[in-house]
Protein backbone atom coordinates (compact mmCIF):
# COMPACT_ATOMS: atom_id res chain seq x y z
CA UNK A 1 0.00 0.00 0.00
CA UNK A 2 1.16 3.51 -0.77
CA UNK A 3 1.09 6.11 2.00
CA UNK A 4 2.63 9.06 0.17
CA UNK A 5 1.42 9.49 -3.39
CA UNK A 6 2.56 11.90 -6.08
CA UNK A 7 -0.29 12.76 -8.45
CA UNK A 8 0.81 14.07 -11.83
CA UNK A 9 -1.55 16.40 -13.72
CA UNK A 10 -3.01 17.02 -10.28
CA UNK A 11 -5.28 19.89 -11.32
CA UNK A 12 -6.59 18.07 -14.38
CA UNK A 13 -9.84 16.28 -15.16
CA UNK A 14 -9.00 13.14 -13.17
CA UNK A 15 -5.99 14.16 -11.10
CA UNK A 16 -7.90 16.60 -8.92
CA UNK A 17 -10.31 13.82 -7.92
CA UNK A 18 -7.47 11.41 -7.17
CA UNK A 19 -6.04 14.05 -4.83
CA UNK A 20 -9.39 14.50 -3.06
CA UNK A 21 -9.87 10.76 -2.61
CA UNK A 22 -6.35 10.26 -1.29
CA UNK A 23 -6.85 12.99 1.29
CA UNK A 24 -10.16 11.44 2.33
CA UNK A 25 -8.38 8.10 2.79
CA UNK A 26 -5.74 9.66 5.05
CA UNK A 27 -2.88 9.32 2.57
CA UNK A 28 -0.33 12.05 2.00
CA UNK A 29 -1.23 13.53 -1.39
CA UNK A 30 1.46 15.43 -3.25
CA UNK A 31 -0.10 17.38 -6.10
CA UNK A 32 2.39 17.67 -8.93
CA UNK A 33 1.88 20.87 -10.87
CA UNK A 34 3.91 23.34 -12.89
CA UNK A 35 2.53 26.19 -10.75
CA UNK A 36 2.30 25.04 -7.13
CA UNK A 37 1.69 28.58 -5.88
CA UNK A 38 -1.39 28.96 -8.07
CA UNK A 39 -2.81 25.46 -7.65
CA UNK A 40 -4.51 25.87 -4.30
CA UNK A 41 -7.99 26.76 -5.54
CA UNK A 42 -8.09 23.64 -7.75
CA UNK A 43 -7.07 21.21 -5.02
CA UNK A 44 -8.70 19.58 -2.05
CA UNK A 45 -7.70 20.84 1.34
CA UNK A 46 -4.97 18.70 2.84
CA UNK A 47 -3.07 18.19 -0.41
CA UNK A 48 0.44 19.58 -0.73
CA UNK A 49 1.29 21.17 -4.09
CA UNK A 50 4.78 20.38 -5.34
CA UNK A 51 6.63 21.72 -8.37
CA UNK A 52 6.64 19.14 -11.13
CA UNK A 53 6.96 19.28 -14.90
CA UNK A 54 7.58 16.35 -17.25
CA UNK A 55 9.56 18.71 -19.47
CA UNK A 56 11.86 19.82 -16.64
CA UNK A 57 13.73 16.81 -15.27
CA UNK A 58 15.32 19.04 -12.66
CA UNK A 59 11.93 19.02 -10.87
CA UNK A 60 11.68 15.24 -10.71
CA UNK A 61 13.95 14.51 -7.79
CA UNK A 62 12.34 16.84 -5.28
CA UNK A 63 8.83 15.86 -6.40
CA UNK A 64 9.63 12.16 -5.83
CA UNK A 65 11.24 12.61 -2.42
CA UNK A 66 9.60 10.26 0.08
CA UNK A 67 7.05 9.01 -2.46
CA UNK A 68 5.99 5.36 -2.50
CA UNK A 69 3.04 5.60 -4.91
CA UNK A 70 2.52 7.45 -8.20
CA UNK A 71 -0.59 8.37 -10.15
CA UNK A 72 0.72 8.81 -13.66
CA UNK A 73 -1.05 10.79 -16.39
CA UNK A 74 0.26 11.64 -19.84
CA UNK A 75 -0.78 15.26 -20.51
CA UNK A 76 -1.48 16.22 -24.13
CA UNK A 77 1.68 17.14 -25.94
CA UNK A 78 4.09 15.33 -23.61
CA UNK A 79 6.22 12.86 -25.54
CA UNK A 80 5.92 9.21 -24.63
CA UNK A 81 9.66 8.99 -23.99
CA UNK A 82 9.58 11.81 -21.49
CA UNK A 83 6.88 10.05 -19.49
CA UNK A 84 8.60 6.66 -19.53
CA UNK A 85 11.89 8.29 -18.51
CA UNK A 86 10.11 9.77 -15.51
CA UNK A 87 8.53 6.42 -14.63
CA UNK A 88 12.00 4.83 -14.72
CA UNK A 89 13.33 7.58 -12.46
CA UNK A 90 10.49 6.93 -10.02
CA UNK A 91 11.32 3.22 -9.92
CA UNK A 92 15.02 3.98 -9.30
CA UNK A 93 14.28 6.07 -6.22
CA UNK A 94 12.03 3.44 -4.67
CA UNK A 95 8.47 4.23 -5.79
CA UNK A 96 6.84 0.84 -5.46
CA UNK A 97 3.44 1.27 -7.09
CA UNK A 98 2.23 3.15 -10.15
CA UNK A 99 -1.36 3.66 -11.30
CA UNK A 100 -1.34 4.73 -14.94
CA UNK A 101 -4.34 6.47 -16.51
CA UNK A 102 -4.74 4.73 -19.85
CA UNK A 103 -7.63 4.40 -22.27
CA UNK A 104 -10.15 1.69 -23.00
CA UNK A 105 -8.77 -0.77 -25.53
CA UNK A 106 -5.14 0.37 -25.24
CA UNK A 107 -3.91 -3.19 -24.97
CA UNK A 108 -5.28 -3.95 -28.45
CA UNK A 109 -4.17 -0.79 -30.24
CA UNK A 110 -0.41 -0.58 -30.86
CA UNK A 111 -0.80 2.73 -32.71
CA UNK A 112 -1.52 4.84 -29.64
CA UNK A 113 1.04 6.02 -27.05
CA UNK A 114 -0.91 4.42 -24.17
CA UNK A 115 -0.19 0.97 -25.59
CA UNK A 116 3.55 1.49 -25.61
CA UNK A 117 3.57 3.20 -22.22
CA UNK A 118 1.69 0.26 -20.71
CA UNK A 119 4.21 -2.17 -22.15
CA UNK A 120 7.09 -0.13 -20.77
CA UNK A 121 5.56 -0.02 -17.30
CA UNK A 122 4.84 -3.75 -17.40
CA UNK A 123 8.57 -4.35 -17.90
CA UNK A 124 9.68 -1.83 -15.27
CA UNK A 125 10.73 -2.69 -11.72
CA UNK A 126 7.53 -1.35 -10.19
CA UNK A 127 4.06 -2.73 -9.47
CA UNK A 128 1.51 -1.28 -11.83
CA UNK A 129 -2.24 -0.85 -12.25
CA UNK A 130 -3.52 0.25 -15.64
CA UNK A 131 -6.75 2.25 -15.46
CA UNK A 132 -8.22 1.98 -18.96
CA UNK A 133 -10.93 4.60 -18.90
CA UNK A 134 -13.76 5.22 -21.32
CA UNK A 135 -14.70 8.73 -22.48
CA UNK A 136 -15.02 11.10 -19.52
CA UNK A 137 -18.43 12.60 -18.87
CA UNK A 138 -16.60 15.76 -17.78
CA UNK A 139 -15.47 16.33 -21.38
CA UNK A 140 -19.04 17.39 -22.07
CA UNK A 141 -18.53 20.60 -20.12
CA UNK A 142 -14.77 21.02 -20.41
CA UNK A 143 -14.95 20.87 -24.22
CA UNK A 144 -18.56 21.40 -25.27
CA UNK A 145 -20.22 23.62 -22.67
CA UNK A 146 -20.35 26.62 -25.01
CA UNK A 147 -22.43 24.71 -27.58
CA UNK A 148 -24.94 23.79 -24.89
CA UNK A 149 -25.08 27.27 -23.37
CA UNK A 150 -25.24 29.26 -26.60
CA UNK A 151 -27.07 26.91 -28.97
CA UNK A 152 -28.80 24.32 -26.77
CA UNK A 153 -26.92 21.69 -28.71
CA UNK A 154 -24.34 18.95 -28.31
CA UNK A 155 -22.58 18.96 -31.66
CA UNK A 156 -20.08 16.16 -32.23
CA UNK A 157 -19.52 13.85 -35.22
CA UNK A 158 -20.44 10.61 -33.44
CA UNK A 159 -23.31 9.47 -35.68
CA UNK A 160 -25.68 7.12 -33.88
CA UNK A 161 -22.88 5.34 -32.01
CA UNK A 162 -23.09 4.83 -28.26
CA UNK A 163 -20.46 5.63 -25.62
CA UNK A 164 -20.01 4.13 -22.15
CA UNK A 165 -19.24 7.47 -20.49
CA UNK A 166 -17.34 7.22 -17.19
CA UNK A 167 -17.38 9.96 -14.58
CA UNK A 168 -13.92 11.33 -13.81
CA UNK A 169 -14.82 11.37 -10.12
CA UNK A 170 -15.23 7.58 -10.23
CA UNK A 171 -11.92 7.20 -12.04
CA UNK A 172 -10.29 9.32 -9.36
CA UNK A 173 -11.79 7.14 -6.64
CA UNK A 174 -10.47 4.01 -8.36
CA UNK A 175 -7.04 5.59 -8.70
CA UNK A 176 -6.86 6.29 -4.98
CA UNK A 177 -8.15 2.82 -4.15
CA UNK A 178 -5.58 0.90 -6.19
CA UNK A 179 -2.77 2.95 -4.68
CA UNK A 180 -3.83 2.65 -1.05
CA UNK A 181 -5.42 -0.81 -0.85
CA UNK A 182 -3.92 -4.26 -1.10
CA UNK A 183 -4.62 -6.57 -4.01
CA UNK A 184 -3.96 -4.35 -7.04
CA UNK A 185 -0.52 -5.58 -8.10
CA UNK A 186 0.17 -5.75 -11.84
CA UNK A 187 -3.45 -5.51 -12.95
CA UNK A 188 -5.54 -3.70 -15.53
CA UNK A 189 -9.07 -2.38 -15.04
CA UNK A 190 -11.52 -1.26 -17.73
CA UNK A 191 -13.44 1.70 -16.32
CA UNK A 192 -16.81 2.59 -17.81
CA UNK A 193 -20.12 3.97 -16.72
CA UNK A 194 -23.14 1.73 -16.11
CA UNK A 195 -24.55 2.02 -19.64
CA UNK A 196 -23.71 3.06 -23.18
CA UNK A 197 -25.69 6.00 -24.52
CA UNK A 198 -26.07 7.57 -27.93
CA UNK A 199 -25.69 11.32 -28.07
CA UNK A 200 -29.43 11.64 -28.67
CA UNK A 201 -29.86 9.95 -25.30
CA UNK A 202 -27.25 12.21 -23.73
CA UNK A 203 -29.09 15.25 -25.10
CA UNK A 204 -32.33 13.94 -23.56
CA UNK A 205 -30.60 13.62 -20.17
CA UNK A 206 -29.41 17.22 -20.51
CA UNK A 207 -32.93 18.37 -21.39
CA UNK A 208 -34.39 16.71 -18.31
CA UNK A 209 -31.75 18.08 -15.95
CA UNK A 210 -31.59 21.62 -17.32
CA UNK A 211 -35.30 22.13 -17.94
CA UNK A 212 -34.86 23.21 -21.56
CA UNK A 213 -34.59 21.30 -24.81
CA UNK A 214 -31.07 20.25 -25.75
CA UNK A 215 -30.58 18.60 -29.14
CA UNK A 216 -27.86 16.50 -30.69
CA UNK A 217 -26.25 17.86 -33.82
CA UNK A 218 -24.21 15.40 -35.90
CA UNK A 219 -22.01 17.55 -38.15
CA UNK A 220 -19.84 16.10 -40.88
CA UNK A 221 -16.21 15.69 -39.93
CA UNK A 222 -15.03 18.59 -42.15
CA UNK A 223 -17.77 20.85 -40.73
CA UNK A 224 -16.81 19.90 -37.18
CA UNK A 225 -13.13 20.62 -37.80
CA UNK A 226 -13.91 23.97 -39.44
CA UNK A 227 -16.10 25.09 -36.56
CA UNK A 228 -13.66 23.96 -33.87
CA UNK A 229 -10.77 25.68 -35.62
CA UNK A 230 -12.80 28.85 -36.13
CA UNK A 231 -13.62 28.87 -32.43
CA UNK A 232 -9.92 29.13 -31.63
CA UNK A 233 -9.05 25.53 -30.87
CA UNK A 234 -5.79 24.18 -32.29
CA UNK A 235 -6.19 22.03 -35.37
CA UNK A 236 -4.43 19.15 -33.63
CA UNK A 237 -6.99 19.17 -30.83
CA UNK A 238 -9.88 19.21 -33.30
CA UNK A 239 -8.37 16.21 -35.09
CA UNK A 240 -7.93 14.42 -31.79
CA UNK A 241 -11.62 14.91 -31.04
CA UNK A 242 -12.52 13.60 -34.48
CA UNK A 243 -10.62 10.43 -33.64
CA UNK A 244 -12.51 10.04 -30.37
CA UNK A 245 -15.92 10.56 -31.95
CA UNK A 246 -15.12 8.38 -34.94
CA UNK A 247 -14.53 5.56 -32.47
CA UNK A 248 -18.10 6.07 -31.25
CA UNK A 249 -19.44 6.42 -34.80
CA UNK A 250 -17.92 3.05 -35.69
CA UNK A 251 -19.52 1.35 -32.69
CA UNK A 252 -16.24 0.85 -30.81
CA UNK A 253 -16.97 2.92 -27.70
CA UNK A 254 -19.99 1.14 -26.24
CA UNK A 255 -18.41 -1.57 -24.10
CA UNK A 256 -19.68 -1.61 -20.51
CA UNK A 257 -17.83 -3.34 -17.67
CA UNK A 258 -18.43 -3.85 -13.97
CA UNK A 259 -14.94 -2.89 -12.80
CA UNK A 260 -15.91 0.46 -11.26
CA UNK A 261 -18.70 -1.09 -9.19
CA UNK A 262 -16.50 -3.99 -8.11
CA UNK A 263 -13.65 -1.72 -7.05
CA UNK A 264 -15.74 0.93 -5.30
CA UNK A 265 -18.52 -1.30 -3.93
CA UNK A 266 -21.13 1.01 -5.41
CA UNK A 267 -22.61 1.63 -8.86
CA UNK A 268 -20.77 4.07 -11.11
CA UNK A 269 -22.29 7.48 -11.65
CA UNK A 270 -24.63 7.89 -14.61
CA UNK A 271 -24.76 10.67 -17.17
CA UNK A 272 -27.85 11.95 -15.37
CA UNK A 273 -25.87 12.14 -12.14
CA UNK A 274 -23.15 14.05 -13.97
CA UNK A 275 -25.49 16.59 -15.59
CA UNK A 276 -27.33 17.19 -12.32
CA UNK A 277 -24.07 17.79 -10.42
CA UNK A 278 -22.55 20.02 -13.13
CA UNK A 279 -25.73 21.80 -14.19
CA UNK A 280 -24.29 25.23 -13.42
CA UNK A 281 -21.72 24.72 -16.18
CA UNK A 282 -24.54 24.66 -18.74
CA UNK A 283 -26.89 27.35 -17.45
CA UNK A 284 -27.35 30.65 -19.20
CA UNK A 285 -26.66 33.75 -17.16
Amino acid sequence: MAETVLVTAATGTVGRHVVTELVDRGATALAGTRDPDGAGDALSGGARPVAFDFERPETWGSALEGVDGLFLVRPPGVARGRLTDFADAAARVGVGRVAYLSTLGAERNPLIPHHRIERHLADAAVDHAFLRASFFAQNLHEVHARDVVERDEISVPAGDGATSFVDARDVGAVGAAVLTERGHRNVAYDLTGPEALTYDEVAAAFSDALGRRITYGDPSIPAFIRREYASGRPLGFALLMVGVYTTARLGLADRVTGDVERLLNRPPRTIRDYVRDYADEFRRE
